[in-house]
């Protein structure tokens, strides 16, 4: 068991004329992977005096652990490069191709530790990851490998198994050596929907079928991965309409804009996603909300690279679930899960102005909306009965000062460090005072950066 003692402020779903959405000077009792009991002064005696671990989190502001909708996790071993630093998606794509090529079973695995640990440490209890790269050569399973990386730190993980079918000779951006056939794509999706694939509730792993993108994947696989995964009931999710050059490439090879290729495809609805949708019209907005088909937002990556402001207020508007992803960490650099909501809600209001997005509709695209995108249905709240997954983030520190009238929002408005004092996943604290307690940090980053110099080499 664990107490979270004194929390300092909750926030929660529960709304009375008292709460307001929030609870102060509360306690949370969890037992085993869920939330047991919220309420004042919880008497361990009479809740079970078995053995539980007591947090004091009376300077701790406690939240829903965030939900993270899409990202590459082998590109944080290629952050920062000065050649693609400025270069827009297509060139950068290009260039990063040559360097992704060479990575191997220790390069995705450590890439996985990597991005997970920083997840963990910003407050990121679920994510998915797209990993669509398998180069020639590579035997290992390698979704295997990012489950245990996932396993280890303890992380909620729903990654896609993404593909690639269309390399450079078939009209496509990547090299050969990195492209699948349709048949080997299909094969291996299956196999890893029927060896990991777990809808349970409380499940610690879900997988998503993904091909990449319209300029890397044929039309035929697309239909092909729409049957499989509406056949075992997994959810589907691409890249679309994330810069002006996709949607002339969509023009130019298919005579459709992004959006119309994927109607055509099937590949719309409540099981869809799509990662950026910084293109669409108004008429496609509207097209998106009628479907139920979600929006993984990516406001770093999006600014990084040059690519656009996503129009998520209208979105939001029209009643498009969005969720929140911090992307690749090669176009973003980094897996700060709440430096992404600030710059979400910032992003937004360059583009709506000053009340385009406030610090409670990033809070439910971070938590409840990308639940929904990612189908866990007991995450993304902290209500009795729910999974235990929470970030505890200690307010009582210089850079609050003065921000804690509003103590959730001091979190996007202020402060300069945006890492958790305790991360708890299904119930195990994953982070503790701030440091990972399922691998040695150390070792993560003394590898990842040896195997970074190795790639560029």
């Amino acid at each position: 068991m664990i107490l979270l003692k004194d929390c300092f402020f909750i926030l929660t779903p529960i709304l009375t004329p008292e709460t307001d959405g929030h609870l102060e000077g509360f306690d949370i009792l969890i037992r085993e992977n869920k939330i047991e009991k919220i309420a004042r002064d919880i008497d361990l005696e009479k809740n079970g005096s078995e053995k539980c671990k007591i947090i004091d989190c009376s300077g701790c502001v406690v939240v829903p652990g965030f939900v993270n909708t899409h990202h590459h996790f082998y590109q944080t071993l290629t952050r920062n490069i000065p050649s693609v630093q400025n270069a827009k998606l297509f060139d950068w794509l290009v260039y990063l191709y040559e360097v992704w090529k060479n990575i191997d079973e220790e390069a995705v695995f450590y890439s996985s530790m990597t991005a997970v640990g920083e997840l963990l440490k910003t407050g990121c209890t679920c994510t998915t990851d797209h990993h669509y790269l398998y180069p020639a050569g590579f035997r290992d399973d390698l979704m295997g490998i990012q489950f245990e990386a996932a396993e280890k730190l303890g992380i909620r993980f729903s990654p896609c198994r993404g593909s690639m079918s269309l390399s450079r000779k078939d009209g496509g951006l990547p090299p050969d050596s990195v492209v699948q056939t349709e048949d080997e794509i299909l094969r291996d999706s299956q196999r890893v929907i029927e060896k990991y694939h777990d809808n349970s509730d409380f499940s610690m792993g879900k997988i998503i079928l993904a091909p990449c993108s319209p300029f890397s994947v044929t039309e035929g696989l697309m239909m092909e991965s729409v049957r499989l995964a509406r056949e075992y009931g997994v959810r589907l999710h691409t890249h679309l309409a994330e810069t002006a050059d996709e949607v002339d490439y969509c023009i130019k090879t298919y005579n459709r804009r992004p959006l119309r290729l994927m109607q055509d495809l099937g590949f719309y609805g409540e099981d869809v996603s799509f990662a950026h949708g910084i293109f669409f019209n108004d008429e496609e907005i509207q097209t998106l909300a009628e479907t139920g088909t979600s929006i993984a937002h990516c406001p770093s990556s999006n600014m990084r690279l040059g690519s656009g402001i996503a129009r998520v207020r209208k979105m939001l508007d029209a009643g498009i679930n969005v969720g929140l992803a911090v992307d690749g960490s090669a176009s973003n650099d980094t897996s700060d899960f709440l430096g992404e909501m600030r710059n979400a809600m910032l992003l937004q209001r360059v583009r709506y102005g000053a009340d385009a997005l406030n610090a409670r509709d990033i809070f439910k695209i971070a938590t409840r909306n990308g639940a929904r995108l990612l189908n866990f249905k007991n995450i993304g709240k902290i209500q009795e009965g729910w999974a235990a997954d929470i970030a505890l983030f200690n307010i009582d520190k210089l850079e609050y000062a003065g921000a804690l009238s509003d103590p959730p929002a001091a979190l996007l408005f202020a402060g300069i460090n945006h890492q958790t004092e305790y991360t708890i996943v299904n119930g195990r604290i994953v982070v503790d005072h701030g440091t990972l307690t399922g691998f040695d940090e150390d070792e993560i980053t003394r590898n990842a950066n040896r195997i970074a110099f190795k790639l560029l080499k």
